[in-house]
């Protein structure tokens, strides 16, 4: 109520993209303030439930929602979201070297639609700022990915040396990590979605990813693949063969999309990646189709267009393990949180299910 009667009306008088940094800032604020994460935790924070409590790649997740990669690009912000009740998040999307991304505007709010569209173009201070601030926190009580990407000026052809530096700089900062090659903002990037160009930035990642293991120790860290929602059946059936084979650990099912379909707000012609509610029946489908082509094997995370209970659960059932939020924090504030865990503790008891996990690509079974 705080968020939709005060806060949400003045961010929403902004400019998209400085209600963003405003966001982030004010969070990495408050939480070097003693006692106000605690406060944070206390409006908005999740009961801990252990019907959705998941355990995947060796990592514990407190709830099976997690914020999505875009919001806070720096990691700065990590401590005062952690205890906003996420049962994990991404930061970035980080490059090896600082780029200012493309020009401004570059943000743009669809509320008829429940949707946001952004042409950002990977905006970050960079992999070794990433770190610096990774490095600050004593502990996360969630697991942080990572999700890397490449500069805009680094060919396709190299751009696996990209990744490979953003690994060897954040490996020891990050839970998991997640490949971004479907961002629709960077020129040519969705290219490495496909064939030779994606059998070989795979084959370089995962070997990165164990040679920082041998060098650090530990449990091997998870890395994930981020696909577009665009792909054509034929580009798909490719795709997720080379997956398959690479080794990674799982799959991020969706990015934005390219696609107005429905769309009713004027800006529906800015260029960009469309993400929140247009994206809900189609990503839910695309999840579908991955677990099943993948017979259940390679874990999903589901993004897109998540507002409800409903449409976690609807995600969960289709095959996704875990879920992610982004757009429906902007418009519905914190308190999502709060009616997406509560919501999906009565699907389950109404389902019959005693955990979360008994959910899991339960359509595929009916």
């Amino acid at each position: 109520m705080v968020y939709k009667s005060i806060a949400k009306p003045v961010l929403f008088r902004m400019d998209p993209e400085k209600a963003h940094h405003l966001t982030v800032h004010g969070l990495e604020f408050a939480s070097k303030v003693p006692g106000l994460p605690s406060c944070i935790q206390a409006v908005w924070g999740v009961r801990k439930a252990a019907e959705l409590q998941m355990s995947l790649w060796n990592l514990s997740f407190p709830s099976p929602v997690g914020l999505a990669a875009g919001l806070d690009k720096n990691g700065v912000a990590v401590a005062g979201f952690s205890q906003m009740g996420f049962g994990f998040m991404e930061v970035g999307t980080v490059t090896p070297k600082p780029q200012s991304g493309n020009d401004k505007p570059r943000l743009f709010r669809l509320p008829e639609d429940d949707a946001l569209i952004n042409r950002m173009g990977f905006n970050n201070l960079g992999a070794q700022a990433m770190a610096d601030s990774l490095g600050k926190l004593k502990s996360t009580p969630i697991p942080v990915a990572v999700n890397i990407g490449k500069n805009k000026v680094t060919p396709n052809e190299h751009a696996e040396e990209d990744y490979r530096s953003c690994i060897r700089t954040l490996y020891s900062h990050g839970d998991f990590f997640v490949v971004n090659i479907s961002s629709p903002n960077t020129p040519d990037l969705r290219n490495l979605q496909h064939g030779n160009d994606l059998q070989r930035l795979l084959d370089a990642v995962v070997g990165e990813m164990n040679a920082q293991h041998q060098e650090h120790g530990g449990s091997p860290k998870p890395v994930l693949v981020k696909i577009a929602p665009d792909l054509t059946d034929i580009e798909l059936q490719s795709t997720i063969s080379v997956i398959e084979a690479s080794g990674v650990s799982g799959i991020i099912i969706s990015n934005t999309t390219l696609s107005r379909d429905g769309l009713s707000h004027p800006n529906r012609d800015q260029a960009g990646g469309l993400s929140g509610r247009p994206l809900t029946i189609r990503s839910t489908e695309l999840i579908s189709r991955v677990y099943a082509m993948t017979g259940g094997k390679l874990p999903i995370i589901g993004s897109g267009g998540i507002f409800t209970a409903q449409d976690a659960y609807d995600k969960i059932k289709a095959g996704a393990s875990l879920v992610e939020i982004y757009t429906a924090l902007i418009y519905e504030g914190p308190g999502i949180l709060k009616k997406l865990n509560e919501g999906l503790l009565a699907l389950l008891k109404k389902d019959g299910y005693t955990h979360i996990s008994q959910a899991i690509g339960a359509d595929h079974r009916s």
